[in-house]
């Protein structure tokens, strides 16, 4: 199916879940478009909050007029995918812009945490789609387990730099760091990062 296509069904499921109760995302995967329930736990949303708030502090330095924000859709027709990241890293001039989208072509880096319903979706699709869109770094932070993969270096549709981290460590993640000593695992209480 082609591009305009999808994403004429995507808008139309958006609508719709407009409609339904609780939270509701649409994107456009392998199989084509397809509506998913948002249900993020706290601990899921402390994460994407404190690696948001960290980069923030960094892009200033690193990378003028960019900024780390959840929200925003990105999308590469020509490989026919859109998808929702925990976070995206990309200018801020875009927010301003009339639509939905952002060009996947302006994302500098995706962040997603892992939830415990899904977890293939990350380690998955989301591996192979975010290297054809060319974006350069993508933090995969899971929580089930208290690790974090930072992959990097895209080439031919998949990246050829697999970093593995735990919770604790300080992860470089593109011109960036990222402390992770505060990230809490799913299921685990206080403090605790094991």
């Amino acid at each position: 199916m082609e591009y305009a296509k999808m994403r004429a069904i995507a808008e139309q499921l958006t609508v719709y879940a407009e409609h339904l109760e609780g939270s509701w995302k649409v994107e456009i995967g392998p199989s084509g478009p397809f509506l998913a329930m948002m249900s993020p736990s706290k601990r899921h949303e402390g994460a994407v909050r404190r690696i948001r708030d960290q980069l923030n502090a960094q892009l200033s330095a690193t990378h003028p007029g960019y900024i780390c924000e959840n929200g925003p859709e990105i999308e590469h027709p020509s490989i026919g995918r859109m998808r929702r990241p925990d976070a995206v890293v990309i200018p801020e001039e875009v927010l301003d812009e009339e639509g939905l989208t952002v060009d996947a072509t302006q994302v500098l880096a995706v962040i997603e945490i892992v939830s415990p319903s899904n977890p293939d979706n990350d380690y998955g699709e989301k591996l192979t789609e975010y290297p054809a869109m060319e974006i350069a770094h993508y933090m995969i932070v899971d929580p089930r387990t208290g690790t974090i993969e930072v992959h990097s270096e895209p080439c031919k549709g998949r990246y050829s730099r697999k970093d593995p981290y735990i919770f604790g460590d300080k992860v470089p993640f593109g011109a960036w760091t990222v402390e992770t000593a505060a990230f809490r695992r799913y299921g685990k209480a206080g403090n605790s990062s094991t």
